[in-house]
């Protein structure tokens, strides 16, 4: 258990002020009642001046993002853990349920354990959960649900910390399921005489007054606790600046949302999602575009709910580790949902697979950490659907920008060879990353093709591709001006070819629409790379019964003129809506505009948020393609 020190007392105050409770003596506490009191409309006093320990410090200079976001973009995974009073067999009554879970012998070390085998550095707690009956895991003093006498949390923050790996506390904001079960898990008669007044939990204005206290209870109580994952916002919380006083109090911690992106939050988390080809391809229905972090959770059983319902769910190895690498590639960490029992074990058929991937990934974890997605703002090559049916993903090292990896995650269904598009990185060796076998290689005309595999692996064959320093074949991209019909304020058309990723040109709601790329004179065009903006969907809905809600082009026109004046149609086509660099190969010509024509795009009218909704990062323009050949 965390003791209280020194600032618990300062803590105390401050807490006593957020909350409400003044040194006024407070009304008689309500009787309790079969039925909870209705709520009047509250408000929080305003927070007092933050004490100077806990006043935020400002990133060092040179330092682009929060010292406190370190772990998080460092990380490649982590565990995530819904467990409470309603997990399989189900209790109604709090102190029975944490006795099961004394007596079957939990131990926050055998969580850490499971963490540890799928390289996670975090570990997300879900036991205040509006499905598993509103269980804190903590000794509380604040009365509303239940709340285990043993300190559960702490003892998983502090084995958590011994290994290496943090802890974040789940919150929901949603009080609707207090009586799934025939029964009420808020109590609030008892919150009621703790505050001196009617507060009715089971509304979202009692609620979230309810747990907004309980979150300063716990940043009080648990300071090496690493942040809160907040599933969806509560309108008390928005209303008494919860997350600016987290930031005021305590700087250190992470926010991550639930399917919803704002400016306050370090991390966007985005609930699994089916319906994707191949299976394992989550960043296609992603829509948080890089550098923000953004996270993808999902279940490791085939089957069932988020929490354990009593049976072994069936675990799918292929497409589980499809989706770990996924996420990798595109630099999203994956928070893989496992379901423990009662006595916090996994049940056999997650345990084998936890037990598959402390083997599996030892070989092949520098290409997995360390490493930012290729084919997007960190360079790399082009990600997505290769030769032959092939499909698979790049990351690209941190530490060494000339060291990619190659992920085939489906093999090709004949040959022993994988070609992709080099996106201008000149190759000088390719080896198997397992074995260090040099392999041969041809590159030609935009593409690098490896040949001589002999044994794929069935999850994911990795490839260490070492090239050159710098892209070849590209038109240096402050050398092209661009300028478009239409743009919307703050995002110009001269974004496109301005070689930074954090900045975009937005069409303004406009398509049909037109880019022109002037290149100062008449040079070498071969093709465009095209890097559109990564916040929409990918894959195509419309087979599930949804609208197709990709932002990105579809129907084209390319067309050069050495002049500005005289055009010639060169390439009229449609792009596929994918992630990472496109390209629209124009053949072996010359000219000094460049026109680009983009007659419509693949989100539906019937989907106005991305409907004509046009975002492009960059534009490259290729005049030739490196060449090399090796073993």
């Amino acid at each position: 258990m965390n003791r209280p020190t020194a600032r618990g007392a300062l803590w105390a105050a401050v807490l006593a002020l957020l909350t409400g409770v003044l040194l006024a003596a407070p009304a008689a506490a309500a009787p309790r009642e079969a039925t909870a009191p209705q709520t009047a409309p509250q408000t929080a006093p305003s927070a007092p001046t933050a004490p100077a320990a806990l006043v935020p410090v400002a990133p060092a200079a040179g330092d682009a993002y929060p010292a406190r976001q370190r772990m998080l973009r460092d990380a490649t995974a982590g565990l995530f853990l819904h467990w409470g009073m309603f997990t399989r067999p189900m209790h109604t009554d709090c102190r029975a349920w944490e006795k099961s879970v004394t007596d079957g012998g939990w131990s926050a070390r055998y969580w850490v354990d499971e963490a540890k085998k799928l390289r996670a550095s975090y570990i997300v707690l879900a036991t205040f959960h509006s499905r598993l009956g509103y269980a804190r895991p903590w000794p509380s003093a604040i009365p509303g649900s239940c709340a285990t006498e043993r300190d559960l949390l702490g003892e998983l923050v502090r084995a958590a910390r011994s290994r290496g790996i943090e802890v974040i506390l789940y919150m929901t904001d949603d009080p609707k399921w207090h009586s799934e079960q025939g029964f009420n898990t808020l109590d609030s008669a008892a919150y009621s005489a703790h505050k001196g007044r009617p507060v009715d939990l089971t509304t979202r204005q009692g609620f979230g007054e309810y747990s907004y206290e309980l979150f300063f209870e716990v940043m009080e109580r648990y300071p090496r606790l690493a942040g809160f994952w907040i599933d969806n916002d509560n309108e008390y919380w928005e209303q008494n600046r919860l997350y600016e006083k987290i930031r005021e109090l305590r700087p250190d911690m992470t926010l991550s949302n639930n399917n919803e992106d704002t400016p306050v939050m370090d991390m966007v988390s985005h609930e699994q999602k089916t319906g994707m080809t191949p299976a394992y391809d989550q960043p296609s229905a992603i829509w948080t575009p890089m550098p923000r972090l953004t996270e993808s959770c999902y279940k490791v059983p085939d089957t069932g709910a988020w929490w354990y319902d009593g049976q072994d769910r069936p675990v799918s190895t292929g497409l589980n580790v499809g989706r770990y690498v996924a996420n990798a590639g595109t630099s999203i960490k994956s928070l893989m949902n496992l379901t423990a029992m009662v006595n916090g074990r996994f049940p056999p058929q997650q345990q084998r697979f936890t037990d598959f991937m402390k083997e599996y990934l030892p070989p092949i974890w520098r290409s997995l950490s360390g490493v930012d997605g290729g084919g997007y703002m960190y360079g790399g090559m082009q990600p997505g659907a290769w030769n032959d049916g092939a499909y698979g993903y790049l990351t690209v090292s941190r530490a060494d920008r000339t060291r990619s990896y190659v992920h085939v995650t489906t093999p090709p269904t004949t040959g022993d060879r994988v070609t992709l598009r080099d996106n201008g990185h000149r190759v000088r060796r390719v080896t198997d990353l397992r074995t260090g076998e040099r392999l041969a290689f041809d590159q030609r005309d935009g593409s690098l093709t490896v040949r001589g595999i002999t044994r794929w692996d069935p999850y994911d064959t990795v490839l260490t591709v070492d090239t050159h320093p710098r892209r070849e074949g590209l038109h240096p991209a402050r050398s092209v001006r661009a300028s478009a019909t239409s743009a919307k304020a703050g995002f110009p058309a001269s974004a496109l070819t301005d070689g930074d990723f954090t900045t975009h040109w937005d069409s303004d709601a406009q398509v049909p629409v037109t880019v022109d790329l002037d290149l100062g004179r008449t040079k070498k065009v071969r093709f465009l790379g095209l890097n559109q903006r990564e916040w929409s969907p990918t894959y195509n809905r419309e087979t599930f019964g949804r609208a197709e809600d990709s932002a990105r082009i579809k129907d084209y026109r390319v067309s050069l003129s050495r002049d500005g004046t005289t055009w010639e149609t060169v390439r009229t086509g449609v792009l596929e809506s994918a992630r990472g660099t496109r390209f629209i190969d124009l053949g072996d010509l010359r000219a000094r505009h460049v026109r680009l024509e983009i007659e419509s795009t693949w989100a539906k009218e019937s989907v106005p948020r991305f409907h004509r909704q046009l975002q492009i990062d960059e534009i490259a323009v290729g005049h030739g393609h490196p060449r090399a050949r090796g073993r």
